[in-house]
């Protein structure tokens, strides 16, 4: 079959798009032919050994998958071969940057079918990012002011988006390039913190304050003055500590993603109710890997992007 390695870690030139084996499944596991592979930063960081991820060498990136199972291994339940399927997969096992992957079965939903299949590879990890951070970190009930700082990218979205659907007042933060998508999705306010203070543009405080951006320890910390009393911090960003108050009872809490099928399987449902959307900024050739990996070191990378493995 055809994947993107590498052979060691470094820069998006470690990078290949060669011929490689077919995997078997094992016990527990199925084999999917992939219809589609979403890059995420992380993809970037474990290419580059910044990440304390351990993997074996060579190593296929992709964490995110969509596909079609062809094979299954021993005491496999609740799927079959030609069932449709999206899922988060191991972070330090070969992942879904090839024609065919083996995933834990216990890891895998049934695709939405409302959207193309290999689109819906955009969903997993950033869905359960989002969900996990306001309902599991955050405890979001209907009514509670939410504060999304950098709302713009693909998690951002989908936590609007949830948010939103939980009876939240959304307030996000974005560069003007990602204003309309921000609106779009749900949020009632949107700043632009190119031009506006966040500490200046809002005047009542929040419930939540979820932040998505790179931040710096001081910028991270002056935030934390808008959330109530008794409120919440949560972060996605695991470069900086998320800061808590405790004379204020505010509490501070990182989020690193994790499977959830059932909390899947309800996004799932959203999205084929039609009341979830699934952006995708650009589907492109699976070969082209190293190419949007060059693109996303320079900064240049901006949406969900899907990789599509050759059908042959």
């Amino acid at each position: 079959m055809k994947a993107v390695r590498f052979h060691e870690t470094g820069g998006p030139e470690v990078l290949r798009y060669e011929d490689v084996e077919a995997p078997t499944p094992g016990a527990g596991e199925v084999r999917i032919r992939v219809a589609g592979s979403a890059y995420n930063p992380a993809d970037g960081g474990i290419r580059g050994g910044f990440l304390p991820i351990p993997i074996t060498l060579p190593h296929i990136p992709g964490y995110d998958v969509s596909g079609t199972i062809d094979a299954l291994g021993d005491d496999v339940e609740g799927l079959t071969v030609g069932d449709d399927v999206i899922g988060l997969i191991p972070m330090n096992a070969d992942g879904s940057a090839a024609q065919y992957v083996v995933a834990p079965a216990e890891a895998l939903v049934k695709a939405p079918t409302a959207i193309p299949l290999a689109d819906a590879a955009g969903l997993p990890s950033v869905g359960l990012t989002a969900s996990q951070a306001l309902f599991e970190a955050a405890e979001l009930e209907a009514g509670r002011r939410v504060l999304i700082n950098g709302a713009g990218g693909p998690v951002g979205g989908y936590a609007i988006q949830l948010a939103k659907r939980a009876g939240a007042y959304i307030i996000a933060t974005a560069s003007p390039r990602s204003h309309e998508i921000v609106t779009a999705a749900g949020a009632d306010e949107a700043i632009d913190h190119t031009i506006t203070s966040v500490l200046d543009a809002i005047t009542e405080p929040v419930d939540v304050l979820l932040n998505l951006a790179p931040i710096t320890t001081d910028g991270f910390t002056a935030l934390v003055a808008l959330v109530r009393d008794g409120g919440v911090v949560v972060s996605t960003t695991p470069t900086v500590t998320t800061p808590s108050d405790e004379e204020r009872n505010v509490r501070a809490v990182t989020i690193f993603v994790h499977p959830d099928a059932d909390v899947l399987s309800g996004l799932v449902s959203l999205i084929d109710g039609g009341d979830l959307h699934v952006e995708i900024a650009q589907r492109v050739p699976l070969n082209e890997l190293p190419v949007i990996h060059e693109q996303a070191a320079a900064g240049n990378v901006h949406g969900k992007i899907v990789f599509i493995p050759p059908t042959e």
